[in-house]
């Protein structure tokens, strides 16, 4: 039986720090995929489309992993999808809390499907996909932090905006 794995976030945008999680997940599992979440407490700079195509660019070169899209409660996808584990990244103390409590409230969901926590490298414990937007609006540099088709997106979509 396969051991697959669903990685589930916002991904608004794909930075490196979800590539390095997706890496290590990958080398666990006989499957991963990387679930784009449908979230209306948000107002993402990418539409849902666009996170899904992004994410695809970035994750080509993994052979099992795949990227889909999701809504609802988390377990009932992995449920769908058969997966028994649930990958989370954590880059601080500061995150373990909400996604412990997370967690916890899956596992009530479904006792069957696990959480796992992987702490990104060193090298990218301080990026958040909310602060690569905001240093690219305002027209730093994000090379280091993001895949370049996610740059290439980033510079697009606040041109246009600046444009209106």
């Amino acid at each position: 039986m396969l051991k697959i794995a669903v990685y589930p976030g916002s991904f608004d945008p794909i930075t490196n720090g979800h590539l390095d999680i997706i890496r290590r997940a990958a080398k666990m599992f006989d499957r991963v995929i990387v679930s784009v979440a449908i979230n209306a407490e948000k107002t993402p700079l990418f539409s849902l489309r666009e996170r899904v195509v992004l994410a695809r660019d970035a994750v080509k070169g993994f052979k099992n992993v795949t990227v889909d899209e999701f809504g609802g409660l988390l377990v009932s996808y992995a449920r769908r999808k058969r997966a028994a584990v649930l990958v989370r990244g954590l880059r601080a103390v500061s995150d373990f809390e909400f996604e412990f409590q997370l967690a916890l409230m899956n596992r009530k969901l479904d006792p069957g499907i696990e959480t796992i926590f992987l702490m990104t490298k060193d090298e990218y414990t301080f990026i958040s996909s909310r602060q690569v937007k905001e240093i690219c609006r305002m027209g730093g540099n994000v090379s280091d932090f993001v895949p370049r088709g996610v740059e290439r997106a980033m510079k697009r979509k606040f041109a246009s905006k600046r444009s209106v």
